[in-house]
């Protein structure tokens, strides 16, 4: 189902894995535990997801049963070049298309980056995040 800031797909919370991507709060992010509960007598299984925004970088939780739909962003990586580097952003050049923007500098990646690097970035909801680097 096509939504109007990107792709956002519905999936069984059962199917959720540590690692994948749920909508939390109409926020992306990194799923980065699961807490199942017991079925009662008179109700179903309960799930505790928690994730890890992918811009900004704050664990939220979401509960829900097992058996209910999650809302899931469709994420691209894509590959890209660090072309400068300030102190609050990196500007890239994207492998394939060649188009060059910047992107805010996380504490993750302070000190880790230099010019010519190859750095891999989400791109979903109509933003993108650096993801991972690859040291040189």
């Amino acid at each position: 189902m096509a939504d109007e800031e990107g792709e956002i797909q519905h999936k069984p919370m059962k199917d959720i894995r540590v690692g994948s991507y749920i909508m939390i709060d109409g926020i992306p992010c990194r799923v980065v535990e699961i807490e199942t509960s017991s079925p009662g007598k008179h109700g179903s299984a309960k799930m505790r997801v928690t994730g890890i925004g992918i811009f900004d970088g704050q664990k939220k939780s979401l509960i829900k049963t097992s058996h209910a739909d999650a809302d899931v962003p469709t994420i691209t990586k894509r590959k890209a070049q660090v072309v400068s580097l300030t102190d609050t952003s990196v500007q890239v050049m994207d492998s394939e298309t060649y188009e060059v923007y910047d992107l805010p500098l996380t504490e993750d990646f302070k000190g880790k980056l230099n010019p010519g690097q190859e750095v891999e970035v989400l791109d979903t909801m109509g933003r993108k995040a650096l993801y991972r680097t690859w040291n040189q």
